[in-house]
């Protein structure tokens, strides 16, 4: 019987996969030659906006950025007659490419069994054939942090380009953070708003899980600080990277309860630690400030945790965060809900924020978090081609229509399977022009 079902859940997963394929989108080859855009309105991603300006790249990287730009001979140039350029969205933690279809088990690779798997890499199980990576680069998000679920100890995330053949070529920063999911600090049932939940009990024994954990870090600690060792446990060489700074800790926790929990792992441990979540992030700025700790704020477009907050709490904390002087980006849960993320950065605007310092909160704030700001996250000599071009403002749902895109200096394809059920049913109801 359960080969039965192992051999119809195989299938229908394929029939499913095949009814999704419309659209066929390839990789785009090297940059061959210089590329110049120029007439645009250029938001450098760090404040500063060009107007009437150009921006230039070669062999995938930026070579010119500014008012008074010349197109070098030879260069493939693009007029865009007063559109917008802007640095590639960043979406920091997400299980895109490791969950397909969520209503079946075998399109779904985001989580491991076991509370405590500090040596599972999220990489090694990206599907760059996702059909759900197209509809984000048509928004303009052109890199990611892709991200392990489940458990405790979840495993390593790493930032990827989407634009890639395999997982080998989508790899930006391979194995960045190690995640930690600190249990909810309250009974099941007394709120969240729906939040991700990672105990089921929360109320009973979450500290119990907690201290856990510690002893977890303290036994590995011990171990790596050996000079020498009987036997090897992989778990423990897992957390090398942590322990030298090498890589950062996201601690996915909501409530302040949670947050102090996390700060006290930055202290005890001397690791890097950012809040992944950080409902409450709000209430402990001063903690946070003084302990350097970033935070990823998820799901900017919910309802708050607890019933006393006010209801339009989650728009209004990334101003409350920018004015304390927190480094802080915006993210959202799951894979497909990242294609919003602009729009969610415009609600940020609406609700305190500039409109430049809502897009750094999906740019550079995100590029400095996830380590590599040196790369990418700005339009800026020597960071890579990584633009988005927009016919209106990126962060307005109603204006912005991404009409090209590049990574790394090459042109991607915008297509996806929704524009082309568009196009098909354009055609049958003759509605074509």
């Amino acid at each position: 019987m359960k080969k039965q079902h192992i051999i119809f859940t195989a299938a229908l997963a394929m029939l499913i996969s095949k009814g999704q394929a419309q659209e066929t989108v390839s990789p785009a080859p090297a940059q061959q030659k210089p590329v110049y855009l120029t007439n645009a309105t250029i938001h450098v991603g760090n404040g500063q906006v060009i107007t009437n300006g150009t921006i230039g790249f070669e062999k995938g990287k930026i070579i010119a950025v500014g008012a008074n730009v010349n197109a070098a001979a030879g260069a493939t140039v693009y007029d865009l007659k007063g559109q917008h350029v802007y640095p590639g969205v960043i979406a920091p933690e997400t299980n895109l490419g490791l969950v397909e279809f969520e209503s079946v088990r075998a399109t779904r690779d985001e989580r491991e069994v076991g509370e405590i798997n500090p040596s599972i890499r999220s990489l090694i199980a990206y599907n760059t054939d996702s059909k759900v990576i197209n509809t984000l680069r048509s928004n303009g998000i052109l890199l990611a942090g892709i991200t392990p679920q489940g458990g405790i100890i979840s495993g390593t995330s790493s930032v990827v380009q989407l634009d890639a053949w395999n997982w080998e070529d989508a790899a930006y920063k391979a194995d960045n953070a190690l995640h930690l999911f600190i249990p909810r600090m309250m009974p099941a049932g007394a709120g969240g708003g729906g939040r991700r939940n990672r105990s089921e009990d929360g109320g009973n024994n979450a500290m119990e899980m907690v201290e856990n954990v510690r002893a977890f870090f303290r036994e590995a600690k011990a171990y790596l600080g050996e000079s020498k060792h009987t036997a090897t446990n992989l778990k423990y060489e897992a957390m090398r990277r942590l322990f030298n700074k090498e890589q950062k800790l996201f601690i996915h926790a909501e409530l302040e309860k949670e947050i102090m929990i996390a700060v006290d792992f930055a202290r005890e441990f001397n690791v890097d630690v950012v809040i992944v979540g950080g409902t409450d992030s709000w209430r402990v700025t001063d903690l946070l400030k003084a302990n350097n700790i970033a935070v990823i704020l998820s799901q900017p477009h919910s309802l708050p945790v607890m019933q006393d907050d006010d209801v339009d709490q989650p728009y209004k904390t990334p101003a409350l965060l920018q004015k304390a002087g927190i480094l802080y980006c915006l993210s959202n849960e799951g894979f497909w809900q990242q294609r919003n993320l602009g729009f969610e950065a415009g609600t940020a605007a609406t609700y305190g924020l500039t409109k430049e310092e809502a897009l750094s909160a999906i740019t550079i704030n995100a590029a400095k978090i996830l380590g590599v700001d040196k790369l990418t996250g700005t339009l800026e000599n020597g960071k890579d081609a990584n633009i988005a071009v927009s016919n209106g403002d990126m962060l307005d749902m109603k204006s912005s229509v991404i009409t090209q895109a590049f990574i790394q200096g090459r042109e991607i394809d915008l297509n996806n399977k929704q524009k082309q059920l568009y196009e098909k049913y354009q055609q049958k109801y003759g509605l074509k022009k």
